[in-house]
């Protein structure tokens, strides 16, 4: 049975992420790229949807326990050390993924004993096609060859592995001073050479390579930890042939623990795009920001009208959404669902986010031509037709469309960065779009406030919160002096607040209690908190001038990081656990932007354009 979602840790070579718990076992892995099918997918079944597990024997640790575990990261790295003290010694195994290149992907993990002696274990279920097909395996050259279809595994070790029920496993010994590793490597199972490489090389180039990239982060205040493990949790997102950043690891981790609400992030939202852009050039990643932008024009190009919510890590288009029914999901969550039907989904607030995202570059300084403005202006050639429009908004609703307040507030953006272009000397109409962007302000004022409770709504003539809404200071639709705004801000941390931390919308009563059917996202079962949004109220209240509030907030959110730093995408304060799929780029990234608001560092690089002053309606 898989552990807690705040039991994995990660490992990854910027193409893939493996997540491995804390008994030592790999639950799952996609190879050879983040939306590759499963070869372990344990995380979403048991051990024979496959997993490989490393650790003491039950004999060794007391009363039948493998012994008191602890682990960490190496230093700013992405190199997992895992330590269990037994009755008899202590050992430790090192896990990591060596940045690749253009070489095929490896999982190294190598056991060194410590002091004492310990007996350990080893046991491999190799499972391709998310845990479906059991592959053929053979020793070939000192190696375990496991070949089904299109997909190969090779495993190298020193230590005899035994195959028994449809699994290999060892136990073997190890003393202090031993180191015994483990290299698994896969490739295309039409090559049938062996593949070699020494596990300790690969080490100290892991080791060499994340030292090196860390020590770029222009961020030096009094929240560097949780800053930089973000930023390392960030850059193992990223895909990194294209620049491409997934939205997180996994596929079907539930928001609801038992429920329905399962879905497959593997994938590269657009809504991420200014958010992840701000984050990178404000810490001093312009490499990485410029990759990332490169990957968004790319994307998006083409015919305005066909602009998607998401894409695939190299700029796919089609992410059809099917249900591995043999999987029973994580916790009985089912179904497990691979692609993600959302991809067809109307949402108009991308469109500002990629404005945002692209006007942000052009202003820290990426490159910019002529034939990206012209793409920015297709972009708003197509929403001046189309933003009065309903549409799913921001949580790609499966109910019906409707003119939700946040996708007009990010249509504004799209316009008001379209001016900012103009008047910098890039050629449009600068009257037209002015005329617009003031028109789609004055109907989000007129009928997306609710004057009686003093607060923007969900969507036009609701009475629903939502916490898309603290946007609107955020991007500048309006200031932080508006009463209008302050009001927001206190109503939503009133009413929409659950144990401390924000929710993403209003939850019908039932819906949290009972499981009964939402009304606006068309989904039943209730969820936890998104933990972006608590970010997103911190920045709103360190705005209004509540800082000191902002501050406990933030405070709070860093103690639901599981003991590595890491977020996955909702916290549920019914149970006292992280949930939703893990780690969640758009948890992180709120993270290091408040961590830089709290302190206003390299306020430059903030989403309203530089020397842009608020205005009012």
């Amino acid at each position: 049975m898989a552990g807690l979602i705040e039991d994995y840790a990660i490992i990854g070579d910027m193409q893939s992420v493996a997540l491995v718990d804390r008994t030592g076992s790999i639950d799952w892995l996609c190879l050879p790229r983040f939306d590759s099918d499963a070869c372990f997918a344990a995380l979403l079944g048991d051990d024979r949807n496959g997993s490989w597990r490393i650790c003491p024997t039950m004999a060794t640790g007391p009363q039948g326990r493998r012994g008191e575990v602890s682990r960490r990261y190496e230093g700013d790295s992405l190199v997992l050390e895992t330590t269990w003290k037994t009755m008899s010694g202590t050992v430790r195994v090192l896990d990591f993924m060596p940045p690749r290149d253009d070489s095929d992907p490896v999982v190294v993990r190598i056991v060194e004993g410590v002091e004492g002696t310990v007996e350990m274990e080893e046991v491999l279920r190799l499972r391709f096609g998310y845990g479906k097909v059991v592959p053929w395996v053979r020793k070939v050259d000192h190696c375990l060859q496991a070949v089904a279809g299109p997909d190969s595994v090779w495993l190298s070790s020193p230590v005899m592995l035994t195959g028994h029920n449809l699994a290999h496993e060892a136990v073997f010994v190890v003393k202090a001073g031993d180191r015994v590793p483990f290299m698994l490597r896969w490739q295309p199972s039409h090559r049938t050479e062996a593949p070699g490489g020494d596990p300790d090389k690969m080490l100290a180039t892991t080791r060499t390579f994340w030292q090196q990239w860390s020590a770029q982060c222009s961020y030096h205040g009094v929240y560097r930890e949780p800053v930089i493990r973000s930023l390392i949790t960030l850059k193992a997102l990223t895909y990194d042939p294209t620049g491409g950043i997934v939205a997180a690891a996994t596929t079907s981790l539930p928001e609801d623990i038992g429920g329905v609400r399962n879905w497959d992030y593997r994938y590269c939202w657009l809504r991420d795009a200014t958010i992840t852009l701000e984050a990178l050039l404000r810490t001093g990643y312009t490499d990485e920001a410029a990759c990332w932008r490169s990957w968004l024009a790319r994307a998006v190009a083409g015919d305005p009208q066909d602009v998607q919510i998401m894409y695939g890590v190299a700029g796919e288009r089609r992410l059809a959404e099917w249900e591995a029914d043999w999987l029973p999901g994580y916790e009985r969550s089912a179904p497990v669902r691979i692609g993600n039907a959302a991809v067809n989904q109307r949402q108009l607030d991308v469109y500002g986010e990629v404005m945002d995202a692209l006007t942000l570059g052009r202003q820290a300084g990426l490159p910019f031509d002529k034939h990206t403005w012209s793409l920015q202006r297709k972009l708003i050639e197509f929403l001046e037709k189309h933003w009065s429009e309903p549409d799913e908004g921001i949580w790609e609703v499966r109910g019906p469309r409707r003119h939700f307040v946040h996708s007009k507030v990010m249509a504004w953006v799209a316009f008001d960065r379209a001016i900012h272009m103009v008047e910098e000397g890039q050629p449009g109409p600068l009257e037209r779009w002015r005329t617009v962007r003031d028109e789609i302000k004055a109907e989000v004022c007129d009928k997306g406030y609710d004057a009686e409770r003093g607060t923007f709504t969900q969507y036009y003539g609701s009475s629903e919160l939502d916490a898309s809404v603290l946007m609107i200071i955020e991007v500048g639709f309006l200031p932080p002096t508006d009463p209008r705004v302050i009001s927001t801000v206190r109503t939503i941390k009133k009413e929409l607040m659950r144990d401390g931390l924000v929710l993403r919308y209003t939850q019908p009563a039932k819906a949290l209690t009972e499981g009964a059917r939402a009304d606006v996202d068309g989904l039943p079962g209730a969820e936890g908190a998104f933990l972006a949004c608590s970010f997103w109220l911190v920045n709103a209240l360190h705005m209004i001038g509540e800082v000191d509030e902002a501050l406990a907030l933030f405070e709070r959110l860093l103690q639901l990081r599981n003991d590595l730093g890491l977020l996955s995408e909702e916290y549920d304060p019914r149970y006292g656990r992280q949930v939703g799929n893990t780690p969640q780029a758009f948890s992180h990234v709120p993270l290091i932007q408040a961590a830089l608001n709290l302190e206003d560092h390299a306020d430059q690089h903030c989403r309203r354009p530089a020397g842009r002053r608020h205005r009012s309606a």
